[in-house]
């Protein structure tokens, strides 16, 4: 294979890359920076204007609160899978021969792709359930119905970018992760 017919490959998988990209970092830095200042805001006031100052903290903060977490977990899983953000143990990677660290990779993300698969449908099927189980918080009773379909869609979403890991691997020999701060 030809230098020039490796660009080429390359440039290839690169608008695929780019455009999942761009949806997870939109999705993630929109919807979870709206999620954290409504956390910050709504601790503020419950903290300090309604129970200290006025003696009578909301009802159910907690549950507001705990349901937002969620969200943000949701929202970072996919994306920190693609910054490189998760932790990965590689202690015999320095005295394996190339092609079997490339292999033994791609063998751990296949794995990785068939656990999260089963996690993202059994996230789903409680989804599905939760209603008919009396599945909700303590004092608000709001259901985790779409709670488990946000988690089931962000479990989706990091099961395609080890996929595309995989992909990466056998067409590139090497993993681009997103940088954050820098162009896409």
């Amino acid at each position: 294979m030809t230098d020039e017919t490796k660009a080429e490959q390359q440039k290839g998988s690169i608008p695929l890359i780019k455009w999942i990209d761009r949806i997870l970092l939109s999705v993630s830095l929109i919807c979870g920076g709206v999620t954290l200042a409504f956390m910050t805001f709504y601790s503020v006031f419950n903290v300090l204007v309604m129970r200290k100052a006025l003696g009578s903290p909301i009802q159910g903060a907690e549950d507001l609160l705990a349901l937002s977490l969620v969200v943000i977990v949701a929202l970072s899983v996919p994306l920190g899978a693609r910054t490189g953000a998760h932790i990965e143990i590689e202690v015999f990677e320095s005295r394996m021969s190339r092609a079997f660290a490339k292999w033994s990779m791609i063998f751990v993300k296949l794995l990785g792709i068939a656990l999260l698969a089963v996690m993202s449908w059994r996230l789903w099927e409680s989804g599905a359930n939760a209603v008919k189980f009396g599945e909700t918080t303590q004092q608000l009773l709001i259901s985790f119905e779409p709670f488990y379909y946000l988690l089931s869609i962000s479990i989706g979403f990091y099961t395609l970018v080890l996929m595309l890991d995989i992909w990466q691997l056998l067409r590139q020999n090497d993993i681009r992760k997103i940088n954050v701060g820098g162009e896409l």
